[in-house]
């Protein structure tokens, strides 16, 4: 069975859903967090929705759920059930058993702007066309692909969970306040191609520094670009 059929992760207004298929619980467990590990750049410092589904899970479950994903810098927030009984777990537990399900993306298509003072981050699930332009004052995080044409602009990281073709600013002067720009800011994306690529003050030419079609990680350190795989 595919992993997607087991384990959907979809973007929040307030975090991370992730939903989990039929199956052994062991199994799913060991599988979530091998996704979250093998991802851990992305997950590391969100906040986390589970759905379980039907599953009847007890205290001593779900507390190693939520104690491992402490340990990866992950907050459990909530978990959602079709169980009375899980439900009511969860609820000992200080967890949130229902969620709003309003995404980001269903914002208008042209513009997607929000600004805060820089913590936490945007989730934006669509992909990115032609005229789209996000601002936010903290991080972006996009699943799907950003086109040409499409720019983001944040004052934290950004991520493209696809392909990323428009233009970013990462570490930006998002409020107008230009002390708040962030020169350890990054970029990645898992195809880098971008028509412009830009952290705090400095601009980076994909002409001359190269593109890369495989997942990369972009940032800014003693005067020039780095790349690594991502």
């Amino acid at each position: 069975m595919p992993i997607s059929s087991l384990i959907q992760i979809k973007g929040l207004r307030d975090g991370i859903l992730i939903s989990l298929g039929a199956g052994d619980w062991d199994y799913i467990q060991a599988l979530l967090f091998t996704q979250i590990d093998e991802r851990s750049a992305f997950f590391t410092g969100a906040k986390l929705a589970l759905d379980v589904g039907t599953r009847t899970l007890r205290v001593a479950e779900l507390t190693k759920v939520r104690d491992e994903l402490s340990e990866r810098d992950i907050s459990l927030w909530a978990v959602v059930s079709e169980s009375p009984k899980t439900v009511n777990t969860a609820q000992l537990l200080g967890l949130a058993t229902r969620i709003s399900k309003q995404r980001p993306n269903e914002m208008p298509r042209e513009k997607v702007a929000e600004k805060s003072k820089g913590d936490g981050a945007l989730w934006v699930q669509k992909t990115l066309r032609s005229g789209a332009r996000v601002s936010y004052a903290g991080s972006i995080v996009v699943m799907g692909d950003v086109n040409p044409g499409a720019e983001i602009v944040a004052g934290g990281n950004i991520l493209v969970w696809g392909r990323l073709r428009g233009s970013v600013h990462a570490g930006a002067d998002v409020d107008g306040q230009k002390p708040a720009q962030n020169a350890d800011a990054f970029v990645c994306a898992l195809t880098m191609t971008p028509s412009r690529l830009q952290i705090a003050s400095e601009i980076r030419n994909p002409v001359e520094d190269g593109k890369s079609p495989k997942a990369v990680k972009v940032f800014y350190k003693d005067d020039k670009f780095h790349a690594e795989a991502w």
